[in-house]
């Protein structure tokens, strides 16, 4: 969007909210870059221009605004919403792939050419990944320096950073401040900030309806790995170098977040992760505005629009739970998994709640033994064939995966059907446009709105609502009283 320049433009002079993420405004005259939205007076158009990402801004030498905190704004849709290099590329930087493991890694990840992955992202993005990783590693720093006490050495270290001078250095290059002044400038804290844990506030675009989002998550929750506690979803999660936990609660204008990690190296990919659960840099005016279009469907976006699809943390995970739910209940399915989680889930300690386990890795379901599991003969081969795939490698799901080739990848498995392989490509692998046309629910809903019941006649209806036919499910869903559809009281 950024090459459109009067499109820009005006966004810029309306203050308008929905583009944040989308690009940057860059001022020649001050040298600083901004949000659409920032709040103070819009430059003269002719001292305005436009970069696809705040990566790109810094490489031309502009300064983050202090006003706008452009650095803080939701991420770009387009990350979400497609399966390419450059998508796949960005997901994987979000989740510290090149601070891991570098521009090779990432390169072998995606299977491509460490050159191929640089040219793509540079002439999409105007930086390469190692500018891209750099500008997230600037905002995880500002982010520990205005939200803990720590030493400026140890966040450095924890924000990625190989050395306090370029941290130093960094800072005062994206910020124009140095780190002490940064903290500065905080807030006062009123309460003690306890160690390892922080508070934070996830954006997103507006409108979001929370009720279907935190409703699946907490109507699903395994006990031990999640719960729903004083109108939050809290949850464990298994990171690179650790674990956490989070706590997230809905708010008018934001997502409360509350971090608990045992390393703080994991702050910006267990941030990556959790917005990608909820879905939080999709753009809701574009995918209510496609559905409108369908008469049935105009009524539903109509009584709550802003619906997003609930994902996940960790595909793989996910991909056990389905099979788990295969033909079963909810309640059920919650009942099987809560039994692998005691069994074989790494303990945890929740001094806040009632958290107890990591979810078990697909390396220590692939050792338990098969005649445990109570479960039919034919579920049972379907489990153990997924959980030993996934622990050897030779199925992987993750956030790069090409969505079409993990497709026919578990296709192939036995016991998987089309169901079972779109819940996952919707809510572990974040396709926007998978779509279950053989759901009960799906088609009860269909039939009750006027809409084809049948599967291969509603797939054919649903050709117009593509590509966003994963939240024309939610909506269908929503026409149901089950619980996931509300948020818990």
């Amino acid at each position: 969007m950024h090459a459109d320049r009067a499109r820009c433009v005006r966004a810029v002079q309306s203050k308008d909210a929905r583009f944040d993420g989308w690009f940057f405004t860059a001022v020649l005259t001050t040298r600083i870059y901004c949000r659409p939205s920032c709040p103070v007076v819009p430059p003269k158009p002719e001292n305005m221009t436009f970069y696809p990402s705040a990566a790109a801004c810094q490489q031309a030498g502009f300064r983050a605004c202090k006003r706008c905190r452009p650095d803080t704004s939701p991420g770009s849709p387009e990350w979400n919403q497609r399966a390419d290099l450059v998508a796949r590329a960005m997901r994987l930087i979000a989740d510290g792939v090149v601070d891991r493991d570098g521009v090779p890694g990432l390169a072998a990840r995606l299977g491509y050419s460490t050159r191929q992955v640089e040219r793509q992202l540079f002439a999409e993005l105007g930086a390469g990944p190692l500018a891209l990783a750099r500008a997230q590693r600037a905002q995880t720093a500002r982010l520990l320096i205005e939200t803990t006490a720590l030493p400026m050495a140890d966040i450095a270290f924890a924000a990625g950073f190989a050395s306090i001078r370029t941290f130093n250095d960094t800072v005062r290059e994206v910020f124009a401040l140095a780190p002490t002044e940064l903290r500065a400038r905080r807030p006062k804290v009123t309460n003690a900030l306890t160690p390892g844990v922080l508070t934070l506030r996830l954006p997103f675009r507006a409108p979001l309806n929370p009720d279907n989002l935190f409703g699946h998550l907490a109507a699903t929750a395994v006990p031990g790995v999640e719960e729903w506690r004083e109108g939050a979803y809290r949850r464990t999660l298994r990171l690179p170098y650790g674990h956490g936990i989070v706590a997230l609660s809905p708010r008018p204008d934001h997502i409360a977040c509350r971090l608990t990690l045992s390393d703080l190296r994991d702050l910006p990919v267990a941030i990556s992760r959790c917005r990608r659960m909820l879905d939080l840099d999709a753009d809701p005016v574009a995918v209510d505005d496609q559905l409108r279009t369908d008469p049935f469907l105009a009524p539903l976006v109509d009584k709550a629009p802003g619906r997003r699809v609930p994902r996940t943390v960790d595909e793989a995970e996910f991909a056990v739970r389905a099979v788990l739910g295969q033909q079963v209940s909810t309640a059920a399915a919650r009942t099987h998994a809560s039994r692998l989680v005691t069994a074989h889930g790494e303990p945890v300690d929740d001094p806040e709640g009632a958290l107890t386990h990591l979810f078990p890795a697909p390396e220590a379901l692939a050792a338990l033994d098969p005649e445990t599991l109570a479960m039919p003969r034919t579920r049972r081969a379907t489990f153990t064939t997924l959980v030993t795939q996934l622990a050897d490698g030779s199925l992987h799901l993750g956030v790069e995966s090409d969505w079409q080739e993990a497709r026919a990848r578990l296709l192939a498995l036995p016991g998987f059907g089309p169901w079972t392989v779109d819940v996952i490509a919707m809510r572990a692998l974040g396709d926007p446009d998978a779509f279950l046309p053989t759901d009960l629910g799906i088609r009860r809903a269909a039939q009750e709105l006027g809409l084809p019941s049948t599967p291969a006649a509603l797939t054919a209806r649903a050709a117009a609502w593509r590509p966003w036919r994963a939240y024309a499910v939610q909506y269908l869903w929503a026409t149901d009283s089950h619980p996931i559809n509300f948020l818990p009281v």
